[in-house]
C-alpha cells in the first residue's frame, strides 16, 4: 500500500478531533465514534484532555483506506500548544485544515496557514459545522479565498465543466491543459495540489457524518506517496513517556529501513544507541514491529540522545521554529522538595516539549519556566503532580524579552593567558524582524584553518547569547566569522570558545542595542455600542488597529498590541460586554519595546557584572595575562579590522611614497611602537653616513653574519601578500565569488602598471601551502616576480624570511594587513603598509599615469 501521513489542524473548537473520529469510523477502522464532549474520543485519550475537552498532545492513528495507508496525526488546536503542532508539520505529507462554518477564518487559523506555508505542506480544507444555523458555505468559501488563498477551490461538485474552469483559474499549468484538452486529469489535479498550487475545499458536518465520506474519497484520489531513497533517514518530531516511564522517540522514516536492534548514531554519542522496540501507535494502543520502511511513523525505545526536530541519518537539520514562548513564571516548590530534584524533573518535561524553556538561577536557587500561555501553565501543574508526586504552583510571571542591534559592528575577542592564544573577529549585522539568529563564516583558510573555523561556529551555536540591555536572548541578527588567529603551539579548542564568546559580547557593547518585546495579533468581536471603549483601551495599551468591520450583530476589530499590555484583557472584554464579546490573540512576533527605558531600569541588568558572559578580553604582557576592557580591545588586537576602511577609520599612510625611517613609522603608529618595544626591545635606527652598495639580484642566501652596510640604496623592494590584498580590495574580493584566478590575474595587471611607474622590485606572493607536493614556483610577469609558496609554507613565512634577508642591504616594504605580521616585519628592520592604504597608493599612481598620458 502507498503510505501517506496527514495532519489535522484547526483553531480550537472547530471540530478537528471530531472529524478525525468520523474519518476513522467511516473508513472501517473504528467500531464506534467517540465524542469529545462525552470524554470517550479515540484520539484524545489522556485524562487531562478528556477533562478539559481539548487536544493537548499530538496523536497518531493508522487508517487504511482504499489502496492508501493514511497515518493521521491529530494536533492541538489551542494556541498555548501550537508549538506541538509546529513540530508535527515537519513529518507531514499533507495537511487537513478544519474551518468552522459558523466562525470562519479566525486569528489562530491564519497562524496555522502561515506555518503550512513555512513548511511547504500541501493542504486540504474541510469546512465543518455546516449544519449549524447561520452557516453559509458560499460566504465561507469567499472568506477562504480572501484570507487564505485565491487557489482555494470548491470540490463539492467535481467533474463538471464549471469545476474544471475554477481549478484552471488557480494554476497556469492547469489552464494550459484545459485549453488544450477541454478537461483535466486526476493526475494533473493531484500534482497541482502537491505543489501547493491548488487547495481543495469540502463542506459538511463531522458530528453528523455529513460530507465526510466524500472528503475521504477526495483524499484518496488526490494524494500521492512521496518518493524515498534507500539510504536511512528519519525525522524526530516528538518525545514522550509511556505509563512505565519508558522514553518514546516518535519519528517518521524518510528513507531506507529501520529494524529492532539497529544502532542509531547520535551527534553527541559516537557509539550510537540501540533501538530496543518499534511501536506502531493507533490512539493509545500500539503493535510492536520488527522492521519499518520509509513512510512509516512510529515510536522507538532505547534512544535517549535525540530531540524533537532532529534529523537522523541522511535527514537534514530542521528549520528553526517560528513559535516561541513569551511568558515566564517562577516555579514555587512545596516544603521538602529540593530545587535540584525539581530541576531534573523539569528537564524531563523540557525534553518532551522544546518550547517549554527551563531557566535556573544558581545564586537564588530558583527555577523559571517559559511557556506559551496560562492554559499551558494549568496543564503543567497537573502533569507535575501526576508524574513527580508533588504539588507545585507558579509565582508572578514576566515577559520574555529579546534584544537585537541597530547597526553593523565588528566584535573582537582575544584570549591569551600564559601558554594560550586565540583571537576571533565577528561581524554582527542586524536582520529583519522574525529572522532569528544566523551564524556563518566568511573567513579565508590561509588566515585561519578550516578546522578552527568549524570549532568557532560550533561554540557560537552551542550557547544562548544574551544582550547587554537586559540579559535577554539576542535575535534578528547575523553573526559572521570574518577573521581569526591561532598560535601553532599554544592554541587549544577552549581558547577559541572563550575568544568567540567575548567577541560576541564586545560587539554587542559596541553596537546600538534594541530591546524587543512580544506582540499579539488580536481580534475582538463585540457589540457595536462597545467599540469606542475597545478602541480607547487599545490606544492606552500602545496598540494599533484597523477600522472596525461589521459582522452581523457584532463589530470586529483587528490589530496588534504588546503582550505585556494585553494580558488579562480577555476577562475585561467579557465584563464590559456582559459576556457578548470575545478576544482571541495570536503571537505575531517581536518588535521594538514600547517602554524600553522602563523595562531596562526595572530589570537592572549590569553587563559588566555578568561573569558568565564577559565582554572584556585577555592579553599577555610580560609573561602574564591581563584583562583589557571591551572598549580598549581594538587598540590591542593583533589582526586588523575586517570592516571596510572607509567605515572604520580615516586613511593613514604608514609609509610615504618618498620613503621614511623606522622612527618616522613608529611616530605615525605609537600603539604599534609600544607593542614592538615590549616584544623585541628598544627601537634602533640606521645610520645616515654609510656607503651605498651596488645593486644586487633577487637572492636570499646572503651570509647573516656579514657586517651590515649602514646605508640603504639601490632599488626599493616591495613584497605583497597577494591574497591579503585580494580580500581587502572590494573590487577584487567581489571577483573571488566567481573565479579566484580572475582576481589573481586582475591584481597582477594592476601591479604591472604600478611597478612600471614606481620602478621598484616587486615580489607578489601567493599561498600554495595546502597543495600537496607543491614546490615553490617563481615566475616573472612584466618585471613582477610572482611567487607561489611550497607545501607547508605560508605567504607570511616566505615574506618574513625574504624581508629579513633583503632589509640588510635594501629598503624593504611589505604590504599586509595582518597585525602580527606587521610586528614581525618591523622586527626585521623593514617597513609595512596596510593593504587598504596600499590601495590608495596604487590609485594615486594610476591617476598620475593618466595625467601623464593625457598631457604628454
Amino acid at each position: 500500500m502507498k503510505k501517506v501521513s496527514v495532519g489535522i489542524l484547526a483553531h480550537v473548537d472547530a471540530g478537528k478531533t471530531t472529524l478525525g473520529e468520523a474519518m476513522m469510523y467511516l473508513s472501517g477502522n473504528l467500531k464506534r465514534i467517540g465524542r469529545v464532549d462525552r470524554g470517550d474520543s479515540f484520539l484524545d485519550h489522556y485524562a487531562t484532555e478528556r477533562d478539559r475537552g481539548i487536544t493537548i498532545f499530538s496523536k497518531l492513528a493508522r487508517m487504511p483506506y482504499g489502496d492508501i495507508l493514511f497515518t493521521l496525526l491529530d494536533t492541538p488546536g489551542h494556541v498555548d500548544f501550537s508549538a506541538e503542532t509546529e513540530r508535527t508539520l515537519q513529518v507531514l505529507d499533507y495537511a487537513i485544515l478544519v474551518i468552522s462554518a459558523s466562525d470562519g477564518v479566525q486569528s489562530h487559523t491564519l497562524t496555522l496557514w502561515k506555518l503550512l506555508q513555512q513548511y511547504d505542506v500541501p493542504t486540504f480544507i474541510f469546512v465543518n459545522k455546516c449544519d449549524l444555523d447561520g452557516a453559509d458555505p458560499a460566504l465561507t468559501m469567499a472568506q477562504l479565498k480572501a484570507k487564505l488563498s485565491d487557489s482555494c477551490a470548491d470540490f463539492s461538485h467535481p467533474e463538471s465543466g464549471a469545476f474544471f474552469e475554477e481549478l484552471a483559474m488557480c494554476d497556469e499549468g492547469l489552464l494550459d491543459s484545459l485549453m488544450e484538452n477541454d478537461t483535466l486529469s486526476e493526475a494533473e489535479i493531484t500534482e497541482a495540489i502537491r505543489r501547493r498550487r491548488l487547495f481543495p475545499c469540502c463542506f459538511g458536518s463531522a458530528l453528523k457524518l455529513e460530507g465526510v465520506e466524500a472528503f475521504l474519497n477526495t483524499l484518496e484520489r488526490h494524494t500521492a506517496e512521496p518518493s524515498y531513497s534507500d539510504e536511512f533517514a528519519a525525522r524526530v518530531y516528538k518525545i514522550a513517556s509511556d505509563p512505565q516511564n519508558n522514553r518514546l522517540t516518535f519519528i517518521k522514516l524518510t528513507g531506507g529501513k529501520l529494524r529492532v536492534r539497529d544502532i542509531l548514531p547520535g551527534a553527541n554519542n559516537r557509539d550510537g544507541e540501540k533501538v530496543t522496540q518499534i511501536r506502531l501507535y493507533s490512539g493509545e494502543k500500539f503493535t510492536a514491529a520488527e522492521e519499518i520502511t520509509a513512510g512509516d511513523v512510529c515510536a522507538v525505545t532505547g534512544i535517549t540522545f535525540a530531540c524533537a526536530g532532529d534529523g537522523l541519518g541522511a535527514e537534514s537539520t530542521a528549520l528553526s521554529p517560528l513559535l516561541q514562548p513569551v511568558l515566564s513564571y517562577r516555579l514555587e516548590l512545596p516544603g521538602g522538595v529540593d530545587p535540584h530534584t525539581a530541576l531534573r524533573d523539569m528537564r524531563v518535561l523540557e525534553a518532551e516539549d522544546p518550547m517549554l524553556r527551563v531557566d535556573y538561577n544558581e545564586r537564588l536557587r530558583e527555577i523559571s519556566l517559559r511557556v506559551m500561555g496560562d492554559i499551558q501553565l494549568e496543564i503543567l501543574e497537573r502533569m507535575i503532580e501526576e508524574r513527580f508526586g508533588y504539588h507545585a504552583v507558579f509565582g508572578e510571571s514576566g515577559i520574555v524579552y529579546k534584544e537585537t542591534i541597530a547597526d553593523t559592528v565588528e566584535g573582537v575577542g582575544h584570549f591569551e593567558p600564559l601558554r594560550h592564544y586565540a583571537e576571533v573577529h565577528l561581524l554582527l549585522k542586524p536582520l529583519a524582524r522574525g529572522s532569528g539568529l544566523r551564524i556563518n563564516a566568511k573567513c579565508r583558510e590561509d588566515m585561519l584553518d578550516r578546522n578552527w573555523q568549524r570549532l568557532i561556529l560550533t561554540h557560537l551555536y552551542e550557547k544562548t547569547h544574551v544582550g547587554v540591555l537586559t540579559g535577554s536572548p539576542i535575535t534578528d541578527m547575523e553573526i559572521t566569522l570574518v577573521s581569526g588567529k591561532a598560535h601553532p603551539k599554544h592554541t587549544e579548542g577552549g581558547d577559541f570558545r572563550e575568544a568567540s564568546y567575548r567577541a560576541v559580547r564586545q560587539g554587542l557593547r559596541s553596537a546600538q542595542s534594541v530591546l524587543l518585546e512580544p506582540i499579539y495579533a488580536f481580534t475582538i468581536e463585540l457589540p457595536a455600542e462597545n467599540v469606542g471603549r475597545a478602541m480607547a483601551d487599545i490606544t492606552r495599551m500602545s496598540g494599533s488597529f484597523e477600522p472596525p468591520e461589521s459582522d452581523g450583530e457584532l463589530s470586529v476589530i483587528n490589530g496588534m498590541a504588546p503582550v505585556s499590555e494585553m494580558r488579562g484583557y480577555a476577562s475585561e472584554v467579557l465584563q464590559y460586554t456582559r459576556g457578548r464579546g470575545r478576544l482571541s490573540c495570536t503571537l505575531q512576533g517581536y518588535d521594538v519595546c514600547h517602554n524600553a527605558d522602563e523595562v531596562i531600569a526595572e530589570i537592572g541588568y549590569r553587563p559588566d557584572n555578568d561573569t558568565d558572559n564577559p565582554c572584556d578580553s585577555v592579553f599577555c604582557s610580560h609573561g602574564a595575562g591581563h584583562i583589557v576592557k571591551w572598549d580598549e580591545v581594538t587598540q590591542h588586537m593583533h589582526l586588523s579590522s575586517a570592516l571596510s576602511r572607509r567605515e572604520t577609520a580615516p586613511v593613514r599612510s604608514h609609509v610615504p611614497s618618498t620613503g621614511a625611517s623606522t622612527r618616522d613609522i613608529f611616530a605615525l603608529d605609537k600603539e604599534l611602537s609600544d607593542i614592538f618595544e615590549r616584544t623585541y626591545g628598544p627601537v634602533r635606527t640606521r645610520g645616515e653616513n654609510q656607503k651605498k652598495p651596488a645593486r644586487t639580484t633577487l637572492r636570499f642566501d646572503q651570509n647573516p653574519k656579514k657586517k651590515r652596510p649602514a646605508t640603504m640604496s639601490g632599488p626599493e623592494y616591495l613584497l605583497i601578500d597577494g591574497y591579503n590584498v585580494i580580500f581587502s580590495w572590494n573590487k577584487l574580493n567581489d571577483l573571488t565569488d566567481d573565479n579566484i584566478d580572475a582576481a589573481r590575474q586582475s591584481l597582477i595587471n594592476i601591479l604591472c602598471n604600478y611597478q612600471g611607474y614606481k620602478k621598484c622590485e616587486l615580489i607578489l606572493v601567493f599561498d600554495a601551502y595546502k597543495v600537496k607536493g607543491n614546490t615553490r614556483e617563481v615566475e616573472e610577469i612584466d618585471n613582477i616576480h610572482v611567487v607561489y609558496t611550497k607545501e607547508a609554507e605560508t605567504a607570511d613565512t616566505y615574506i618574513e624570511k625574504v624581508s629579513h634577508t633583503l632589509a640588510k642591504n635594501h629598503r624593504v616594504r611589505v604590504v599586509t594587513s595582518d597585525r602580527m605580521e606587521q610586528l614581525i616585519i618591523l622586527g626585521n628592520n623593514a617597513l609595512y603598509v596596510s593593504s587598504e592604504d596600499f590601495y590608495d597608493e596604487v590609485q594615486r599612481a594610476e591617476e598620475e599615469i593618466r595625467e601623464i598620458i593625457s598631457n604628454p
